[in-house]
Order: C-alpha cells, then structure tokens, then sequence
C-alpha cells in the first residue's frame, strides 16, 4: 500500500484512513471520484472495503488474480473484495474461529456481484476435494435460482435482489447455503425494516470497530483514548425496545380490542414515544417542521439522516399472516423445498402466531447473534450513477449512500487515534534505506531499529507511539513525508547500487582485459624476438649478397650479381614513377644506373610519346583554332616586337566588338558579308595626324574603318599591300594599300591595344606571307599618291602620340620590364 503514496496527487491514497481531511466528505468524495476516473473501484477504511460499482468489465477478476492475492498479507496489495475474502480465510485457518462478509449497498450497487466474485475466490482458491468440488458447484449455482424467484426489475436496477441473503459456508467440506426470502420492500413499512435493518448493523459495525481498536491498543500496550462517536443504540431502542419501542406498539395496536386505524397507531406514538429527541410528528414538530411532515406520518431521525414514514398501511402490513390452512396445504407438499419452508410443529401450536414486524425483529436479533459470534469484514457498495453507465461519477448521488452507509463515521471512529500502524519488521525492511545505522542491514531487535530509524527522520513524540509489536503513525502526512523520501532515497540507491554494480562489472572486465593482455604481450614480446632473430640472420644474407652485387654490378648476368641487378632494376621503376614528366615542356628525367641506360631511354621516349598524345587528344577544337592564331603570333612577332611574351599567357577573343555594338546602317550596308572580328580604334588622319575613334570590322573580303553609322574606309584584301607595327610595345598599325588602287587615297594609320591580336587575325584573313614588317626606330606610310610620310617610335617614362615639328608623327612607348 505504501508504494502507491507516491501517486496520491492523481489516483488518491487506497485507504481513506490516510486522509489529512478525515472529517472532510468534500476530501472522502474527491478521493473516490480520483480512483474511479483510473478505475481503481477499490478502497479501504482500514479494513473496510469500499466498492464503487463500474458497470463494466475491468479484466480485474482472473485466476491470476486470484492467485496474486492467495495467502498474502491484507495491505500488502491494493485494495480487491479479493483481498477480503483471502484475509478472512486465512485468519480462520489460522485462528480456529469463524469469520463472516458483511456486504451492504443500495439496489444496483453491486451487493450480489460482489458475493459472487467472493464465492468463486473461495472455488478456486480453496483446497479442493471431489466432495468439496460438488459443495462448490452447488453453492455457485444456487445464486441463479435464487435470482430467479427472488430478483425483480425495480426503477433503479434490472435485476435487484429482492431478499436478504444470508449464506453460511463451513470449511469442513460441508457447504451449504441458506437465504430468507422477503416480499418486495417498496413501501413505507418495508422501508422502516430496511431502515431498522441498517441501525442495527450500523450499531454492530461501530461497536466491533470500537471493539477491535481497544483490543488492538491493549494487547500494544497503548493507552486507550476514548473516542467520540455517534451512538444509534439510542434509535434502535426506540424501534425494537420492548413495550416501550415502535414495533410493541405497532403489535398492540393489531391485537387490541376494539376498532384500530393507522390514525390511532399514530396517536399511540405520539403518546408513548412523542418525547423522544429522534421521534417527531407534524403534531410535535414546530412551525418550520410541519411543512415537511404529513398528517399520517411521522419522522425519524436515522444515523443516515431523518426519514419520513407514512403510517397509512402500517397494520395491515403487519398482521399479514398466512392462513392456517395454506400452510397445512404447503407442510404436505410432494416438493421438498416448499416442505421444507413450513415446520408441522407451528401448525400444532394454537397461539396467534407473531407479528410481521416481531418476526422481523426476532429475525433480526437471531441473524445479529450468529454475526456477533463471528469475526468481522465489511464491504459497502456504492452505485456511481442512476442509468448504470461506465465512467460517470454522480457527486449528489454518492454523496447521499456515503452518508446512509456510514462511512464518515466510520472513518472517524477509525481515524480517532491513529492513522497508520504496521509490525516493526515490515515498516524497518521498507524504509532503512533513510537511515546510515539500519541500512543495508540491522542486526538488533525489529523495535530497536524503528526506533533508531524514526529518531533520525525526526519524528516528534505526538506523531508516534511505539506498541509491542507494531508503530502507530497518528497523522498520514507523517506517512506520505516517509514514503516520499523514501521513493527519492530509493532513486539515489539505485544509481548506487548500479553505480558499485557497472563498476564491479568493469573491474571484472578489466582483470580479465589485464590477464590478456599479459599473457598477450608476452607470447608478442616472444614472437617479436623470433622475428628480429629471423629479421637480423636475413639482412646479414642479404647485405652479404648484395655487396658481392654490387663488386660484380659491371659483369654479365651471373649468380653473383643477379639479385643486385634486379633489385636495381626495381627500385629504379620504382623511384622513376615519382619522377615522370607532368607534361611534354618537362624535360626532366630521372637518371638511371649505367646498366639500365637503353631500357632507360626507351621508356624516356615512350613516356614523351605518351604526354604528347595525350595532350594532343586533350585539345578542342577552339582551342586548336586559338592555338593556331598563336603560332601565326609567334612567327609574325617572336623575337621582333615588344609584350610578344606577355600576350601568349592569354588567348585571342573571336572578336572585341559584340555585334549590338555595331550600327544596324552598318550591318545593313555590309550584310552580305559575315564579320569575323572586330575591334576599337583610334584613326590618325594622315597630315595633321587627328586622332579620331573608329571601328575596324574584318570580313572574309575587306577590312572596313567605320564611324558610327558610316563605312568611312573599305580596303579589300586584293589590293593591300602590306602591314606595318614598330617593335615596340606601342600599339600602333599601318595598313598599306596599292597605288593602283585609285579608290584609296593613302596609307591607313590606326592604333588599338590589341595590336598583336589585331594584326594575326588580318594575316589569317588575308591567307597571304610576308606581309606584316616590324620597323625598328622609323617607318614610312605613304599620305597620298607619290607622297611619303614618316612615324618615328621611341621610348619614354610615358605613352605619347604627337606631331613633332619637323611634321612626323612621333610615337613614345614605355619599355616593359621584360625587354
């Protein structure tokens, strides 16, 4: 019970005695509202079990869970109308004394499923013979006949038990089953026996707890504290006292003489009981309680609350009495069970026979003597909701039988000393773990080690008192505090435990790791010595060997040199593969021993082979146009011009002018001619040398200089004569025309910064040689026919182009690092 202290906050503690609010019903209803939501429908008042219909199958009725709660102790597991019936065995084997079950509950809550479910624990559970197997299966089937002649559907259950049961099983191997068998009980009489019923078992119930906790405290040594309590003796007196009680007067009212009404069975209350504190009457009540009580009704005031009974039927029901002769009809009857109902010795007796209301009575007292030679056990079913539905939970409606069944004063009468009390074995094996000195294990007395224990929690004198046997906890927040520094100690010892357990595993592991690891290192140590023996008789071989090699490295192929020769041989391959040319501009070559020098040129070649094929494969045909552009670069200018080195690092672009940047007038005027390259210009007039920006444009035919949307010059490849640059590193470009060609005035000077560029591309076009000139210091261009001009290059700290005053056009470059 105690491991389930730690969920209290959401399924309430399983035994309401634990309740800081005791004398709370709001605290009784949300603990049993808590469980019910989990369908947990089970709950103790110490040893009271509360059962909570769910009207629904739980999977809570197994064999196997039979067997879980077969022979273990009461509060060991939770709350089962199992662990009743298996605590109330077990004590009457061990105790020789007899035990009864009482079960009590409004229609519908569950009374008749619970003693089935206590029956069939006991088939299953007990030790079983075939005599006692035969009891079992008679005592099992005896509950649908009896259903079936005294169950009824009323308004609140389908199949209410109409009859108070009474079933007596010894456990000599002799069953039997036992039940009297009432009317419907519906009617304000009825219901005063009913109601009559409960006082007494009420009384019976308050008096043997009372009982047992001041037997309990004498035999622990404990003082006994009284305990306040509301006594009902005073209301059964009031029914069942003789001469003076309800029911004597009920009885003399249906035998006297004269002419009695249920009117003057009411005026005979009044007289002799209207003084009573729980009679009233609306002649006797005030002007408040009038309103509430009928003319022909009186009022009691019950354990449960006042009820109001209405007298109209009263007498009647009371002397309904069968007939003599229907029972002389019945007592010879061919039917055993209807013979057996009706003694010959009551037909020979002439006396009035008694009341219903005595026989009730006498019943009753009869039925309490049995109970009372009997030890205890109680359940009290409540039914959740008037429909019978699953997993709802009518507060007004349970509040109303919490209060007819008595549980609040039974739970104060069981809270009024002490909340909790276990033997001192079981409370120090649960929670020694709190304390250094009982822990892992206490060698003394059980007392001496609770008591040690509770000194170093730190309980005070008023929250304990320490019995013979067991400890008295008064107040359950003593309990919840221990049980949940328990559960937090239990979390903290586990990783201890787990912690020593890992750590005695890996020291385990690593002994067993170390042994190995010795043994290991020792067969190692043993082979490594073999194999540097080995190792050093090979290299003194070999060393041997290749000495004799190498004095012998000059001879013909013999035994005495083979092996060096062919180690060469390798380690030269070897070595040669780190050293092979990247690509075919790489020169470099390993040098091989004078013994391999043919193989080494041979593979020389084939290596050189090899990179020019691949590099040959490797190149585009783009790139091989470009490559092409350069070698015509390379024998125009190698050698002759100025930035030739710098220019072969880029490649040539197919044209320097995008066609959206020529005039559409242009392309129109030229449209039958594609355009092979382009680029900008600077045109410099041939007398006053104006510089003016054109565009050169390259077709397969002519060169054209154009100005915006003008061909300002068309010079067709037929009639140009040659090309002109000065090896510098200026840009400047002379295009010479024929003098034949009367369309051209003269020479074209232009200027571009691709000069290099410019110019192969003019020579691939024109599919001519020798027609470029690279000048040094001067050139002449020819200004108009049989008129010459001159530009003079020269170098400078700055680019200038200018007409000097003897009228020359004078070009100043500046000379690259590289010249």
């Amino acid at each position: 019970m105690e491991g389930a202290l730690t969920a209290r906050d959401k399924v309430g503690v399983q035994d309401f005695v634990l309740l800081d609010a005791y004398t709370s019903e709001s605290a009784f209803l949300d603990n049993l509202r808590k469980r019910f939501s989990e369908n947990l429908i089970y709950t103790y008042i110490g040893t009271l079990l509360v059962s909570v219909n769910p009207y629904q199958e739980l999977g809570i009725y197994t064999v196997s869970q039979m067997e879980l709660y077969q022979g273990v102790n009461f509060f060991e597991l939770p709350p089962h109308v199992y662990a009743i019936a298996n605590n109330a065995y077990r004590m009457m084997c061990s105790e020789l004394n007899n035990h009864f079950i009482l079960i009590s509950g409004e229609s519908g809550a569950g009374k008749t499923e619970a003693s089935k479910k206590i029956l069939q624990y006991f088939a299953v559970t007990c030790p079983m013979t075939e005599a006692l197997q035969i009891a079992r299966d008679r005592l099992l089937l005896s509950n649908p006949v009896l259903e079936a002649f005294g169950n009824a559907r009323t308004l609140r259950n389908d199949n209410s038990s109409r009859f108070g049961k009474y079933m007596d099983i010894q456990f000599d191997y002799k069953l039997w089953d036992g039940s009297n068998q009432r009317p419907s009980l519906m009617k304000d009489f009825e219901q005063f026996c009913i109601n009559y019923c409960n006082e007494k078992l009420q009384q019976l119930l308050i008096e043997r707890t009372l009982k047992a906790e001041q037997a309990e405290y004498e035999m622990e040594g404990i003082e006994w504290e009284p305990i306040q309590y509301f006594n009902n003796k005073i209301i059964c007196d009031l029914v069942e006292e003789r001469h003076k009680g309800i029911i004597s007067i009920l009885d003399e009212e249906c035998i006297r003489p004269g002419p009695a009404t249920d009117l003057s069975f009411l005026e005979k209350l009044e007289e002799k009981v209207g003084k009573h504190a729980h009679f009233q009457t609306r002649k006797l009540a005030g002007p408040k309680g009038r309103k509430r009580i009928g003319w022909m009704e009186f009022q009691l005031s019950h354990y449960a609350g006042e009820v109001t009974y209405c007298t109209q039927g009263f007498l009647e029901k009371n002397n309904d009495l069968l007939y003599r002769h229907l029972k002389e009809v019945l007592c010879r009857s061919k039917n055993r069970i209807l013979k057996d109902c009706f003694l010959v010795a009551e037909l020979e007796n002439r006396r009035r026979p008694p009341t219903v209301g005595t026989q009730f009575k006498n019943s009753l007292s009869s039925l309490l003597e049995i109970l009372i030679s009997k030890e205890p056990w109680y359940i009290r079913c409540i039914k959740p909701n008037e429909r019978k539905e699953p997993n709802k939970f009518d507060d007004l409606l349970i509040r109303h039988q919490i209060k007819y069944l008595g549980l609040m004063e039974h739970l104060r009468v069981r809270r009024a000393g002490f909340a909790y009390r276990r033997k001192y074995e079981h409370f120090l094996q649960r929670y020694k773990s709190l304390c250094p000195d009982t822990w892992p294990h206490w060698r003394g007395p059980p007392a001496e080690g609770v008591e040690r224990l509770i000194q170093y929690i730190g309980y005070t004198p008023e929250e304990y008192k320490l019995g013979r046997t067991k400890i008295f906890i008064r107040f359950p927040r003593t309990l919840f505090a221990t049980e949940d520094a328990f559960e937090f100690s239990k979390h903290q010892l586990v990783a201890r435990i787990q912690a020593t357990y890992k750590a005695c595993l890996e020291r385990r592991v690593y002994v067993k790791k170390r042994q190995a690891a010795i043994r290991l290192e020792a067969h190692w140590r043993g082979a490594l010595a073999r194999k540097a023996a080995r190792r050093r008789k090979w290299a003194v071989q070999t060393v041997r060997k290749f000495i004799k090699g190498f004095i012998n490295r000059n001879q013909p192929l013999c035994p005495d040199n083979e092996e060096f020769i062919v180690f060469m041989r390798k380690n030269y391959i070897l070595n040669l593969r780190y050293h092979v040319p990247k690509n075919v501009l790489d020169k470099s070559w390993l040098r091989p021993p004078g013994i391999l020098e043919n193989a080494s040129d041979l593979l020389r070649k084939m290596c050189t082979r090899n990179l020019v094929r691949k590099y040959c494969c490797g190149i585009t045909a783009e790139r091989k146009a470009l490559m092409q552009q350069k070698v015509v670069t390379s024998e125009l200018f190698r050698g002759k011009k100025e930035g030739y080195a710098e220019v072969l690092s880029h490649p040539f672009a197919n044209s320097r002018i995008d066609e959206g940047d020529i005039n559409p007038k242009v392309l129109q005027l030229i449209s039958n001619e594609k355009i092979q390259y382009g680029i900008p210009v600077i045109k410099y007039d041939r007398k006053g040398f104006k510089a003016r920006q054109r565009q050169l444009l390259l077709t397969q035919k002519a060169a054209y200089v154009v100005e915006l949307a003008k061909i300002k010059q068309k010079i067709e490849y037929s009639t140009l004569k040659g090309v002109s640059t000065s090896s510098l590193s200026d840009g400047i470009l002379v295009i010479h025309v024929s003098p034949e060609d009367h369309k051209q005035k003269g020479d074209t000077i232009l200027q571009c910064e691709h000069v290099f560029e410019a110019v192969t591309k003019l020579v691939m076009l024109l599919k001519r040689g020798n027609v470029v000139n690279v000048a040094q210091g001067s050139l002449q261009f020819c200004i108009s026919p049989g008129k010459k001009g001159t530009i003079v290059f020269n170098t400078g700290p700055e680019e200038l182009i200018y007409k000097d005053k003897n009228g020359q056009l004078t070009v100043v470059s500046v000379r690259t690092k590289s010249s």
